[in-house]
C-alpha cells in the first residue's frame, strides 16, 4: 500500500461525486471501506497513488467537493495531509 493515500468524506453522496470526477479524469482509483482509524462520516473512501495528488487537489477544488480529508498511511495509523 506504499504511495498510495486514502481521502475520507462526511457523505456518500459526495465520495460517490469524488469518484466519478476522478475516474472521468483517469485517476486511478478504488473505492473501499473507510478505515477505522480515520473518523469520517461515510463508511466509503477512496484511495489513490501519491503521484496524482496535485490532480486529484485540483479537481476537488475546482469542483467544491466536500472532504473530510487525505490522508497517508503511517506505522500508527493515518495522518491528515490536507490541502
Amino acid at each position: 500500500m506504499h504511495g498510495m493515500l486514502v481521502m475520507a468524506f462526511d457523505s456518500t453522496q459526495q465520495a460517490l461525486r469524488a469518484e466519478m470526477l476522478l475516474e472521468f479524469a483517469e485517476v486511478d482509483i478504488d473505492l473501499f471501506p473507510t478505515p477505522k482509524e480515520i473518523t469520517a462520516g461515510c463508511a466509503l473512501s477512496i484511495q489513490f497513488p501519491e503521484s496524482s495528488l496535485t490532480l486529484v487537489k485540483e479537481i476537488i477544488k475546482n469542483e467544491s467537493v466536500e472532504i473530510r480529508g487525505i490522508f497517508i498511511p503511517t506505522e500508527a495509523g493515518y495522518d491528515n495531509i490536507t490541502i
